[in-house]
């Protein structure tokens, strides 16, 4: 994955100037009808904790006080994956920053091959997974306090994640965990709604309801019939992704269930799930964001009715629960 070939002070000033940021190479869709997009890694660090907080930038061209969605990604991510997802919400005049999270990024499978089982046991440990939301909410301050701050609307934020990054989203959206008698709170209130795709259980919680009733932003739940996840020591069939959507208490929700496919489907990966089906789901899925981002911050909800009878041949389920 290449870099822009610009520099930080060169990109800021094109693009709020003359909006002339270098963009990525865009996907089929963006070149019908999609808005012009630049792109920039930026290379954060919290000093409190220490701990780098690289990111992804796509940024829309034109346009002030913009939606943003803030995406998570999944076990060995980066901030380079989810293209297919966050470069479409560019296009369509949505924000997307991609948080990159060190201790469960790609860099899990550098390294001596028998260590992997390993490093992924120790990056689904709380700590980490208290970790990954504190980076979500250092990459909103620093965005929202930085030169880009009138880009984005800081009224319009949507959490965002695959797999354990869902788990991620979750938490910054109000789940509560309880560890050693205490309540852990991660609650970041500027979150208004949040997508969560194929959402593992949380770890060593046999009661999903005490944990996910206290998430009641809007939430849009995206799965599949074969959303496995199956890694040595760690098994969680599709009825987990069902159950987290039961469980969670937001006031209106949305579930999307695709027939067929697989976990990593909606990871970049061009032919999991099926090499006819999944371009057709990450088309689907990425629509769906966009109504979704559209009807629950803007009011206006009728492409998100419209979706289901859109892609009804490709669906096993879909559910909408206002409270």
């Amino acid at each position: 994955m290449r870099r822009c070939g610009v520099t930080r002070r060169r990109w800021l000033q094109t693009a709020l100037a003359a909006g002339a940021a270098c963009a990525l190479p865009a996907w089929p869709a963006l070149a019908q009808g999609g808005l012009g997009f630049g792109a920039l890694d930026l290379d954060w660090v919290d000093a409190a904790r220490q701990r780098a907080v690289p990111v992804r930038l796509l940024l829309p061209h034109q346009g002030e006080r913009l939606p943003l969605v803030v995406f998570s990604h999944g076990m060995g991510g980066s901030r380079a994956g989810y293209r297919w997802l966050g470069e479409y919400l560019a296009g369509q005049g949505v924000a997307s920053l991609h948080v990159q999270h060190v201790g469960s990024d790609r860099r899990l499978w550098s390294g001596n091959v028998l260590g992997v089982v390993g490093r992924l046991q120790e990056a689904a440990q709380d700590q980490e997974a208290i970790a990954r939301v504190h980076d979500l909410r250092f990459a909103l301050d620093t965005l929202l306090g930085g030169e880009l701050a009138a880009r984005v609307d800081a009224r319009r934020i949507v959490a965002a994640g695959h797999s354990y990054g869902a788990n991620t989203t979750l938490l910054a959206s109000g789940a509560r965990v309880r560890r050693q008698g205490q309540v852990l709170d991660l609650h970041d209130t500027r979150v208004r709604a949040a997508i969560v795709i194929s959402a593992p259980p949380f770890y060593g919680e046999p009661d999903l309801g005490r944990i996910l009733q206290s998430v009641t932003v809007p939430t849009l739940h995206v799965t599949a019939t074969e959303d496995i996840i199956r890694i040595p020591g760690y098994y969680s069939g599709p009825e987990d992704r069902l159950a987290v959507f039961d469980a969670t208490g937001s006031t209106r929700k949305w579930l999307a269930v695709f027939e067929g496919g697989s976990h990593s489907m909606f990871t970049d990966r061009a032919a999991s799930g099926g090499a006819a089906l999944n371009p057709q789901v990450k088309s689907a899925t990425r629509e769906l964001a966009v109504a979704f981002v559209r009807g629950v911050l803007d009011g206006d909800e009728t492409a998100l009715a419209a979706w289901p009878g859109q892609h009804a041949r490709i669906l096993a389920r879909f559910a909408e629960v206002r409270a």
